[in-house]
């Protein structure tokens, strides 16, 4: 059977491979809005919850080059089902750890073993359906890729505050057996290389390990833990440097390398890689930061947030046909620019935050996030992978991700640390603003005190004072957010010029299966 025949059963497999990358990229961020369950559940600290999400993560991003050589030795065949199957078992031993450290185990085991589905997906759409249909699956591929991070907070409150919080999880059970099976039964792209197996590069996946596993942590923990203030993100940055030197070095000289840095010597797709790491930044530096502002600022708990987010969504569903035949007729290049462009502006129609701001306020520029997403990750996807040749295409897939992957890490960490900062900031010069001597903070001071003097009797006076420091504080994330949103717009103006640097892209000749 060759690539030019679509039948349903190419259709159903290839959607069965999609779902299961949805829940991959769900369980990001998933668990997010249900932590403080979690913590309660496993009796943890804050600090050490915080690794049920870092472990994933960390496990995750050092699966997502490596499933290039798994799926060469294994075929896609084998290596979906088995990252699927291992996914759902993960998932369902997550929901019934008891102790914080099985949690961590099983998170991370679920981050590596499923996060081969990510890059496997993005490869079998070229390989799959080249031409007009390649356009249709790109449509559906960014749908789901944009869509997951920013509704899991909303999922995983819903199912904590419906059922528990090992809904969280369990939820992932029947997705994940229902798309082995499907995938098992339909997908028959390429023949495994098991002679492949004999030659695993051991030591190569040790420094891959090293230098991604430990920039994951510096970026996931350094903000927490002041940075370099901390021995243990000293001496993971340290690691990290070393174990790149050492992995890039090895890469590089091996005749059968584990991961192939080739396909950078590709003008687009080193490019596209570059633009696929702002994109990472703009998806999850969004979905980080305004549920950090509606929580902190306007008290909303996972629900009201969830809301919030809710016009995100539906643009995206609406811009999704539209942005496939857009890709149809107009250059890729300028679609991407016009995706960059609308992003930047909506961040600076949302850098207009107040203290008052809600769902209503931030629906239009959400809404026009959603669009640019679209606009974005479709063409940008087709303009990195389109033109390689199909043998360097999975290989090209996991680097790909990756650097989306890593974008969106670095995005947090710099978007979080700025905000702290600012906020501090904005918080001193507030501070000053409220001072004894200022008529107006007197003012304010005495009549809340007045008005509180009823309920509060003698300690109304320093009840005031404790309103006012909340007001401060309250003012100072507000500013502080609109800093950091304007700083996010900014970084997708300055990555415009990266479009005038891609060639136009053609199509890569369609390989037979």
């Amino acid at each position: 059977m060759t690539n030019e025949a679509h039948g349903w059963r190419d259709w159903v497999g290839f959607g069965s491979m999609v779902l299961g990358m949805f829940m991959a990229i769900l369980d990001i961020q998933i668990v997010s809005a249900s932590i403080a369950e979690i913590q309660a559940g496993l009796a943890a600290s804050a600090d050490e919850v915080a690794w049920v999400q870092t472990s994933y993560l960390v496990a995750e991003i050092v699966m997502i080059p490596l499933s290039g050589w798994l799926s060469r030795a294994l075929s896609t065949r084998i290596l979906y089902v088995l990252s699927a199957l291992g996914f759902t078992l993960c998932s369902a031993l997550c929901a019934c750890a008891e102790t914080l450290p099985q949690m961590i185990l099983w998170r991370a085991l679920q981050g590596f073993i499923g996060g081969a589905m990510i890059p496997t997906v993005f490869a079998s759409a070229f390989l799959m359906f080249p031409g007009k249909r390649r356009t249709q699956v790109q449509v559906l591929i960014s749908l789901t890729a944009t869509l997951a991070p920013t509704i899991g907070p909303t999922l995983g409150g819903w199912l904590t505050n419906t059922f528990s919080w090992h809904w969280v999880f369990l939820i992932n059970v029947p997705v994940g057996l229902a798309a082995a099976l499907s995938v098992w039964t339909f997908i028959h792209i390429d023949r495994p290389d098991f002679g492949l197996m004999r030659r695993f590069d051991a030591l190569g996946l040790a420094l891959m390990a090293a230098f991604l596993g430990s920039l994951e942590y510096v970026l996931e923990e350094g903000n927490r833990d002041d940075w370099f203030e901390d021995n243990s993100i000293c001496f993971f940055s340290v690691l990290s440097a070393v174990a790149a030197v050492l992995f890039f070095r090895r890469m590089l000289t091996r005749p059968e390398p584990l991961v192939d840095l080739h396909p950078f010597a590709n003008r687009n797709f080193a490019v596209g890689c570059l633009l696929s790491a702002v994109i990472g930044v703009g998806l999850y530096g969004g979905v980080y930061l305004l549920p950090l502002f509606l929580g902190q600022a306007r008290g909303y708990d996972s629900l009201q947030i969830g809301e919030a987010m809710f016009a995100t969504g539906v643009a995206m569903f609406v811009t999704g046909p539209i942005a496939g035949i857009t890709a149809r007729h107009v250059d890729l290049r300028k679609m991407l620019a016009l995706g960059l462009f609308t992003c930047g502006v909506s961040c600076w129609w949302l850098a207009h935050l107040t203290s008052l701001s809600g769902i209503w306020e931030i629906m239009a520029p959400q809404a026009l996030r959603g669009f640019s997403l679209m606009f974005l990750l479709m063409p940008a996807n087709q303009i990195a992978l389109g033109m390689l040749a199909p043998v360097a295409l999975k290989n090209a897939s996991g680097l790909y991700n990756v650097t989306r992957n890593l974008g969106g890490a670095i995005g947090i960490a710099t978007l979080g640390t700025l905000a702290t900062t600012r906020t501090a900031v904005h918080g001193l010069h507030l501070h000053e603003q409220v001072g004894w001597g200022r008529p107006a903070a007197t003012t304010a001071l005495t009549h809340m005190t007045q008005l509180l003097t009823v309920a509060k009797g003698t300690a109304a006076h320093l009840a005031a004072l404790r309103r006012l420091a909340l007001v401060v504080q309250r003012e100072a994330i507000t500013l502080a957010y609109n800093d950091v949103l304007l700083v996010l717009g900014l970084i997708f103006f300055l990555a415009l010029p990266l479009t005038l640097l891609l060639v136009r892209p053609r199509a890569a000749p369609a390989p037979a299966h």
